[in-house]
């Protein structure tokens, strides 16, 4: 199949229409012409562009530290790694998570010999506060609060809880690239110890795969920097510039760290994307209201909600439907491919001791499905995806 242009791909010498749960649209040139900067200086690694892209994203959400890595996933790692080490924490610590999202969040904590603990969602599909609480034990250590979709969720309530008990709390903002609550990046808020942003393909701001850490601790980004360049106390790009001298080459080790950090590629991109990322949001949000208007007087159709939705990012957009694998099915029959972004964690068998204690999440991550959400959708297209949800929700 040759990809032709918005929905539309020839296979076959025919063309067809098909339309992805997520496709990312690029300002190519402009990306293009960044890159090119990078090639024609011969710098293309850690620096350059990759300090310029962390400045640019700190002006842009207020963060006071922020450093750019090659995923989000290597960002959770890091996130745990340093408040364990950094706090104390010991082998088989807890830290309170959800079961409804990408694996990633979860193995953060394994990597560094904790313990997951599963808090049931609400119905945003973030996690519960009062289920929260009730997982809290001597063990406890932090909690990972996953943006799913974008959503706030109860945030705010999770901080109140993490204070109240002196726990950690990390932000998984994979979802969150410009999510806002009046004007304020929650990432941001007092009580986040950490958040990690990702700009994987298919996010809101997509690279080919990068994300940003921003710690509130500027003594945990300093870590962290270390961290990410083997442990290394002086990278390469400050090694070859600014001040002169014959020693400035001369470096310490001192962690066994990881090649973790981003490089000026993947920054190029993400410096182009970021200037039209609120942009790109608010049409997100147009085609969310679309698909809500559409859906809202259908009893069978449930709509997952969005606290302060006329700020979120809607990095995806989900319903719940009763038969989810056979509206896949379906939507798959008329050429529309939709997803089922997580299965509930607890039913993989690396997490299964904490199967069946979080039923709100077990039964949506059977009834959950993300609809076409995307730059290339128009509203008439929004539309016609929701008639044929609606045709077989019906039948």
């Amino acid at each position: 199949m040759v990809e032709i242009g918005n929905n539309h791909n020839i296979y076959r010498g025919v063309v067809i229409m098909t339309i992805q749960v997520l496709k990312p649209k690029y300002h190519v040139e402009e990306c293009l012409n960044e890159i090119r900067e990078c090639l024609e200086i011969g710098w293309t690694g850690l620096g350059f562009k990759t300090v310029e892209f962390e400045n640019k994203w700190k002006e842009y959400t207020g963060h006071e530290n922020a450093h750019f890595l090659n995923s989000a996933t290597v960002g959770l790692h890091l996130a745990v790694e340093i408040l364990k080490k950094e706090n104390g924490w010991e082998n088989g610590d807890e830290v309170i998570t959800t079961p409804i999202t990408f694996v990633s969040t979860n193995h953060a904590i394994l990597y560094e010999k904790l313990v997951p603990r599963f808090a049931d969602v609400d119905e945003y599909l973030c996690l519960d506060p009062e289920d929260v609480k009730r997982k809290i034990n001597d063990k406890t250590k932090a909690v990972i609060f996953v943006g799913y979709g974008g959503r706030v969720g109860q945030l705010d309530k999770i901080i109140e809880i993490c204070k109240e008990y002196n726990l950690k709390l990390i932000l998984d903002a994979a979802h969150m690239a410009g999510t806002r609550v009046n004007r304020q990046m929650p990432g941001t808020w007092d009580g986040v110890d950490v958040a990690v942003y990702s700009f994987q393909a298919v996010k809101n701001l997509p690279t080919a795969d990068s994300g940003m850490i921003c710690f509130h601790n500027k003594k945990y980004d300093e870590i962290c920097r270390k961290l990410t360049w083997l442990g290394i106390n002086k990278d390469t790009y400050a090694r070859n510039s600014g001040t002169k001298g014959s020693y400035k080459w001369k470096y310490d080790v001192e962690y066994l760290g990881y090649k973790d950090h981003g490089n000026s590629i993947m920054a190029a991109i993400g410096l182009v994307e970021l200037k039209y990322l609120d942009e790109t949001n608010e049409y997100r949000r147009e085609l969310a209201r679309c698909y809500d208007e559409m859906f809202k007087n259908e009893p069978k159709i449930q709509i997952i909600g969005a606290p302060h939705a006329d700020e979120c990012s809607y990095h995806i957009y989900e319903i719940a439907v009763d038969n989810r694998d056979g509206l896949l099915e379906y939507l798959q029959e008329n050429d529309i491919y939709p997803g089922v972004h997580y299965r509930d964690n607890t039913e993989y068998e690396m997490y299964s001791y904490d199967n069946g204690k979080c039923p709100n999440a077990h039964r949506m991550s059977n009834r959950i499905i993300t609809m076409p959400l995307h730059m290339y959708l128009t509203k008439d297209d929004v539309k016609m995806i929701a008639n044929k949800v609606i045709e077989f929700v019906n039948a």
